[in-house]
């Protein structure tokens, strides 16, 4: 009776993996999300607290990259997906300080997102660096030094100018409590620009006008 218990109790951990949801298992998605932030909507809900360097008085960063995320077609999307990549060392995470604000922001984006691609996490975060190099971030607000009032619409516009390759069907604006935080770019797994998946586009900032807060 022992040794069947025990043998059970060794299956336990096939069983368990064998149950994990299939939007979870890393390289299984069909496309992504470039998430832009505005760096100072970041900091004034998350940034400061983490002691972004980004969100000092002086450093005029307006538009930065959030992560880079798998997403499905139907709107739902993995995260800390089981993968047999190693974790990124502190030196490898301390790395990407300059591209994610943080080696903390650095490391929670390859564990909720980039264990998901199925990639190392060296390779995620080369990923992230090349899918941020084909957009160029709008200089259109960089020179805020007030709080404004936009239409949501006028930000993609600027991003479209600055980025003929985009439409405003390939990109979804975020902003949660009013103000504009966020502007996500739906890419292929190649990188390349494409049309949000309808359940994306029904998550889009529905306001006339949202605030954008100035640059610090």
């Amino acid at each position: 009776m022992h040794r069947l218990t025990a043998a059970f109790v060794a299956l336990l951990p096939i069983f368990a993996a064998g149950a994990a949801p299939a939007q979870d298992r890393a390289g299984d998605f069909d496309s992504y999300l470039l998430a832009l932030s505005w760096i100072p909507a970041y900091c004034a809900t998350d940034g400061d607290e983490r002691d972004d360097p980004r969100c000092q008085d002086g450093r005029r960063v307006g538009w930065a990259v959030h992560g880079l995320w798998p997403q499905h077609d139907d709107g739902t999307w993995p995260e800390y997906c089981h993968t047999n990549q190693r974790s990124p060392s502190r030196q490898e995470t301390a790395a990407q300080a300059g591209l994610f604000g943080t080696s903390g922001s650095a490391w929670h984006q390859w564990n909720k997102h980039g264990r998901c691609t199925g990639l190392s996490a060296a390779n995620y975060y080369r990923l992230v660096q090349a899918a941020l190099d084909r957009i160029a971030l709008s200089e259109v607000f960089e020179g805020i030094d007030r709080e404004l009032r936009v239409d949501p619409d006028v930000v993609e516009a600027a991003f479209i100018e600055a980025n003929p390759a985009l439409d405003r069907d390939m990109m979804v604006t975020s902003c949660p409590g009013g103000d504009l935080v966020e502007l996500r770019v739906c890419l292929t797994r190649d990188l390349e620009p494409e049309v949000c998946a309808p359940a994306l586009t029904r998550r889009e900032c529905r306001r006339d006008a949202a605030t954008l807060l100035p640059l610090r």
